[in-house]
């Protein structure tokens, strides 16, 4: 084996949990750094994704299966030489270098590092990372390509234990990346909020600070090529506003949804039925299942002929319209609709959509389909039921102020 000690090896550099702490103290710079307004007003999960876009690392995958050799002459000193060779000390002498190059996908760099929860340093053989492969060399001193190969094999089988860690350490650290920027933005907000109560129980004017937020810029990547654009905010300012709580939101959409269920159980029951009759069965469900105090002013009630509204003083923090589906257009339409009665950010809202058409799956696929295709949409969470999708939408004209959409369809054929 020729090594090259001015080389870098793999897994021979310090601990991946290095890099790993590097940048979440990276992250929580960048986070602390922001402007106040920017903070308060930005969208939580765009300026989350935005982070996390940045200082995700390439995974390195070796491609042991595409390996590859090569050779090259260079004089070698005696020392490397076995006993069995007539050599002087301190003398070089000519020999054929035998390498075999593996390529890698990803970022070879990272394989310099030792596994967070190594065995032992090393434990890379005798590779070391050239571009985008790694290399091991040997000396052809006996022309035997049989014992070339041999070696070469056992420094492979020496690499594995260690890659398969470090590779599991790189990407237990990506899929935690979003939820540890999310507790680094989750603190500033909370040191913020603390701060303006503070100084708002002092009973003097607060004097506004003349530094605002850049609206936009293009932050220069960490650890990737691709750039990525930071979310910008219109406000400058922040004014805390009321919004309805999640579980009681999941807990009004799974009372639609047992109600949307019992309408396709009984379909004799609810034949015939139009949008306004259907809405009124569900308001007159979920009202009594509710309790707000009148201070608060907020309520179930009726707005138009399909729609349910929860208010707060004069705004709408949850609304469910409900329509028979007629198609995407319509579909779409209805998206439209709801988000013009909502102006809070953090707002709440259900499309129950009732399909008289009777290939139901072919329904949902347009659903699935369409849905992207709306100027206000940001993106998918998740799918409670078969019927039951959960959507990120913004208020129109501003993406900070982030709607959750949930689209509900029941089948009540004719």
């Amino acid at each position: 084996m020729y090594r090259y000690n001015s080389r870098t090896r793999i897994f021979s550099s310090g601990r991946i949990s290095d890099k790993f702490e590097s940048a979440l103290d990276s992250i929580k710079r960048t986070v602390e750094s922001e402007t106040e307004d920017y903070i308060l007003n930005v969208n939580e999960t765009e300026y989350v994704n935005h982070i996390t876009e940045q200082y995700l690392m390439k995974v390195p995958e070796i491609m042991f299966e595409d390996v590859y050799a090569d050779s090259y002459e260079e004089d070698i000193p005696a020392e490397y030489f076995p006993m069995s060779f007539y050599v002087y000390e301190g003398k070089k002498y000519k020999k054929e270098i035998i390498q075999f190059i593996i390529p890698v996908e990803g970022d070879a760099d990272l394989l310099s590092s030792c596994p967070a929860s190594s065995i032992s340093l090393g434990g890379g053989g005798n590779f070391h990372i050239k571009g985008n492969t790694i290399v091991a060399e040997f000396i052809n001193f006996n022309n035997d390509p049989q014992k070339i190969k041999q070696d070469f094999d056992n420094e492979v089988s020496g690499v594995h234990r260690n890659y398969q860690t470090l590779r599991n350490d790189i990407i237990n650290f990506n899929n935690s990346l979003a939820s540890n920027t999310k507790s680094l933005l989750s603190q500033r907000k909370q040191k913020l909020f603390a701060k303006n109560d503070l100084l708002s129980s002092l009973g003097v004017p607060l004097k506004k600070k003349s530094n605002t937020s850049e609206t936009f810029s293009v932050p220069q990547p960490r650890f990737r090529e691709k750039l990525s654009i930071k979310p910008s905010v219109l406000e400058k300012g922040f004014k805390p506003e009321p919004t309805l709580d999640d579980n009681n939101y999941r807990h009004i959409l799974k009372l639609i949804n047992d109600i949307g269920k019992n309408f396709e159980r009984m379909p004799s029951v609810y034949k015939g039925k139009e949008e306004e009759d259907l809405r009124d069965h569900i308001l007159m469900t979920l009202d009594p299942n509710f309790e707000f105090g009148s201070a608060s002013g907020e309520t179930f009630n009726k707005s138009g002929k399909t729609d349910i509204q929860l208010r707060y003083d004069s705004s709408v923090i949850f609304i469910a319209e409900c329509k028979f589906w007629s198609g995407e257009k319509g579909y779409l339409k209805t998206i439209s609709q709801l988000l013009n009665y909502l102006t809070w950010r953090d707002t709440k809202a259900s499309v129950v959509m009732f399909v008289r058409q009777k290939d139901f799956s072919s329904i949902l696929e347009k659903v699935e389909r369409s849905t992207k295709e709306h100027e206000n949409y940001l993106g998918f969470v998740d799918k409670t039921d078969e019927n039951w999708y959960n959507y990120r939408f913004h208020i129109n004209g501003d993406k900070n102020r982030e709607l959750k959409l949930a689209i509900q369809l029941y089948h009540l054929p004719k």
